[in-house]
C-alpha cells in the first residue's frame, strides 16, 4: 500500500518542481555553459584600454614623467634619473625642486626653490652659507662647499668679497642647484618667473634601485 502512495507521489512532481530542484544544487555539480574564449579575450582587452585610458588622463592632468639632464642637483638627483612631476594648482615653497621652462636658459631645468616672492636671499661663498630673511639654511642638501664664480654669476647683486644679495620680485623664485659649484641657476639666468614653473618633482621612478621620494 504504501508503495503505491509512493509511486503515485512521485507521478505528481512537476516540472517546475524538478527546475526548482536543480537551482538548489551546488555550483560545481550545475550543468556548465561552453567558455566563450572570444568573448572572453574581448572583455579583457575592453578593460586594459579603458585601464591605460585612465592613465593616460592621469598622466595628463595630474603628473608628468621628467628625465634629469645634467649633474647640477646632484647628488640629490643625478644625470638620467626620471622622476614624477606634479603640477595641478602648484604654488612654490621654498626647498621645493621644481621642473623650469626656462627661457632664459633655452632649456628644461630641475632646481631648488631658496627662496620665493618677498624674500631676501644672501650668499656668503667665504663662510659657505646661504640665508633667507637673515635665517641659515641648511647645507645637507649641497654637493660640496661653493665657490665664488665672480666670472659666470651677475655681478650687479655683489654686495662684497664673496657675498651676494638678492631680493625675489613678485611672481617670481630664486632657484640653485644642490650641485651649486656646476649648476645654471638665478645667481647666472635671473629670478625664474612662476609662470615659466612647470611643476614641483616629488618622486622618483628611474634608475629601479633608487625608486622612492627625495628632499
Amino acid at each position: 500500500m504504501s508503495d503505491n502512495k509512493e509511486m503515485n507521489n512521485i507521478d505528481n512532481v512537476t516540472e517546475e518542481a524538478i527546475e526548482a530542484v536543480k537551482e538548489a544544487e551546488p555550483d560545481d555539480i550545475k550543468a556548465k555553459e561552453p567558455l566563450d574564449i572570444k568573448n572572453e579575450i574581448l572583455e579583457w582587452l575592453e578593460s586594459f584600454v579603458f585601464a591605460m585610458l585612465i592613465v593616460q588622463l592621469v598622466f595628463i592632468f595630474v603628473f608628468r614623467i621628467v628625465m634629469v639632464d645634467g649633474s647640477s642637483m646632484s647628488n640629490t638627483l643625478i644625470n638620467g634619473d626620471r622622476v614624477i612631476m606634479t603640477h595641478v594648482n602648484y604654488t612654490p615653497e621654498r626647498d621645493d625642486v621644481v621642473v623650469i621652462d626656462s627661457e632664459a636658459a633655452n632649456k628644461i631645468l630641475i632646481k631648488r626653490v631658496i627662496g620665493v616672492e618677498g624674500d631676501k636671499v644672501v650668499i656668503d661663498y667665504n663662510n659657505n652659507h646661504v640665508f633667507v630673511n637673515d635665517v641659515q639654511i641648511s647645507n645637507e642638501h649641497i654637493k660640496e662647499i661653493m665657490r665664488d664664480n665672480t666670472m659666470y654669476f651677475d655681478a650687479t647683486f655683489r654686495t662684497g668679497d664673496g657675498v651676494y644679495e638678492y631680493d625675489v620680485p613678485e611672481d617670481c623664485v630664486f632657484v640653485m642647484g644642490d650641485n651649486r659649484n656646476d649648476s645654471k641657476d638665478s645667481r647666472s639666468i635671473g629670478f625664474v618667473p612662476v609662470e615659466s614653473l612647470m611643476g614641483k618633482a616629488v618622486f622618483r621612478i628611474y634608475p629601479f634601485n633608487s625608486i622612492g621620494s627625495f628632499d
